[in-house]
């Protein structure tokens, strides 16, 4: 999968459990970690926690292991590395005190279409 595409489509399984200011920034020109980041909040540190493991779990039906996970023990700032992207879910006050965008100002933040999808 190419690496706008999962991390889209991991915005989009952020978004479909109620995540909220979800981005997706492209970092692939300013650092060799990650080719984007995708950024989230959750309503509480129980929110958090279930965003990631949905993630995880969404990924893992596709095959697609991460290759580490930092954060569920605080539940406040949970990171998942799936190489090419990585995926920063936020309690909001950690992501307030963190501030990944303002850090990340120079990053290319990627348009996501959370509109449902018509059957």
């Amino acid at each position: 999968m190419e690496s706008l595409q999962l991390a889209t489509s991991i915005a989009k399984m952020l978004d479909n459990k109620k995540a909220a200011d979800v981005k997706v920034l492209k970092v692939e020109d300013l650092t060799v970690l990650t080719d984007y980041f995708v950024i989230a909040n959750g309503t509480s540190t129980t929110h958090v926690k279930s965003l990631a493991e949905e993630v995880e779990f969404q990924m893992e039906q596709q095959g697609v292991q991460p290759l580490r996970t930092e954060g569920y023990d605080s539940k406040n700032w949970i990171l998942l590395d799936y190489g090419s992207v990585i995926v920063h879910v936020f309690y909001p006050q950690a992501r307030e005190f963190y501030d990944l965008e303002h850090l990340w100002a120079d990053a290319q933040e990627c348009p996501v279409s959370f509109e449902a999808e018509a059957e």
